[in-house]
C-alpha cells in the first residue's frame, strides 16, 4: 500500500474510502501545517482558487487568480527549499495516483456528482481550451460552480454511465487516468492524461519532483498468448514495455510499470493482466520514481 492508504485509507486504498470525500472533511478545520502549505485557511478557499485559476482559463474565460492569504509560519512548518520539502509539500496540498479503469469505476460509485471540466494542462502546454479531459468530484453538489457563471457553458454535469463511456473511450486511445487530492486526502478529481499532462512533463518527461504515486498494481504479459504483435508499446507512457526480438515477444518492467492499464486495451490478443503491486517482489515497494 502507498502511504496515502496507510495514512488515509486504514490499510485500504485512501481513494476508496468514502471519508475522503464527504462535506466533513471538506469543512474540517487545517492543521497549521497544512494552512501554511496551501497558502489558505479552508480546503473550500484552496478549491476556489483552483478553479480560478485553472479551470477558468482552461475554458476560455479569464484568469482570476488572487494573491494566496498571509499567513504565519508555524514554528516546524514545510519552508520549501529543496526536492524533498517540494514534495512534502506536493503531498500535503494537491497529490495524485495512477488508477486502471476497474478503480476509476469504484471512485465513480462513491461520489453523488460528476462533473466533466477543461483541462488547465492542456491549455498551459497545447494552448487549447475547452479540452475536458478533467472530471470534478462532488464540487457542484457543494455549489463551488455557482459562483463561476462565466465558465457554465464549459461544464458538463453528468451520470456515472456517462462519464465511464467517456473514460473508457480514452483508456482506449491510451490516456492514464489519475485520481487527485485537493488538500490531502480530500479527493476532488480525476484526470485522464497523455504527455501534455502538467503533472507527467514536469515528474516523468523532465524527471522532477514526483507529482502522483504509482497504482496499486502492476502489468504482466503472458508470454503464451503475446503474439509479439507491439500494439501495446503504442499505448505505454512509462517506457516499461521491450521487445524481444529472439523471442518474439513483450515483457513489461515490474520496477517501471505504473500499473495504469491501458496497455490492455491495444492487445488483441487479451495477454496482458493486472496483478496487485504487492505480489510482485520486484514492485512491492515502489510508489515513486525518484
Amino acid at each position: 500500500m502507498c502511504e496515502f492508504c496507510i495514512q488515509h485509507g486504514e490499510g485500504k486504498q485512501w481513494y476508496l474510502q468514502m471519508k475522503n470525500y464527504s462535506r466533513e472533511l471538506l469543512n474540517a478545520p487545517l492543521t497549521a501545517d497544512q494552512k501554511y502549505a496551501i497558502g489558505f485557511t479552508t480546503r473550500r478557499e484552496w478549491m476556489d482558487n483552483f478553479i480560478k485559476g485553472f479551470i477558468i482559463p482552461a475554458s476560455g474565460g479569464s484568469a482570476l487568480v488572487e494573491s494566496q492569504t498571509d499567513i504565519v509560519k508555524p514554528e516546524g512548518s514545510i519552508s520549501p527549499s529543496n526536492q524533498e520539502q517540494i514534495l512534502i509539500q506536493n503531498k500535503i496540498e494537491h497529490f495524485g495516483q495512477v488508477l486502471p479503469i476497474e478503480d476509476v469505476e469504484k471512485v465513480l460509485s462513491l461520489v453523488n456528482s460528476i462533473t466533466r471540466m477543461p483541462c488547465g494542462c492542456r491549455f498551459d502546454n497545447a494552448g487549447l481550451t475547452n479540452q475536458r479531459y478533467c472530471f470534478g468530484l462532488g464540487v457542484d453538489t457543494q455549489h463551488m460552480l455557482g459562483q463561476f457563471p462565466e465558465i457554465s457553458s464549459s461544464l458538463e454535469v453528468m451520470g456515472k454511465t456517462e462519464a465511464m463511456k467517456i473514460i473508457r473511450k480514452f483508456d482506449e486511445e491510451g490516456l492514464m487516468h489519475s485520481v487527485w487530492s485537493g488538500v490531502t486526502p480530500f479527493v476532488i478529481g480525476l484526470c485522464n492524461c497523455d504527455g501534455d499532462c502538467g503533472a507527467y512533463r514536469g515528474y516523468i518527461k523532465k524527471r522532477g519532483v514526483p507529482t502522483f504515486f504509482h497504482a496499486e498494481y502492476i502489468c504482466q504479459v503472458d508470454l503464451d498468448q503475446c503474439t509479439g504483435c507491439k500494439e501495446c508499446m503504442s499505448q505505454c507512457q512509462f517506457g516499461a514495455q521491450f521487445y524481444s526480438s529472439a523471442l518474439g515477444k513483450v515483457t513489461i518492467s515490474a520496477a517501471n510499470c505504473f500499473g495504469c492499464g491501458v496497455c490492455r486495451a491495444a492487445c488483441p490478443q487479451g495477454a496482458i493482466s493486472l496483478i496487485p503491486r504487492e505480489k510482485s517482489p520486484e514492485a512491492a515497494n515502489i510508489w515513486l520514481k525518484t
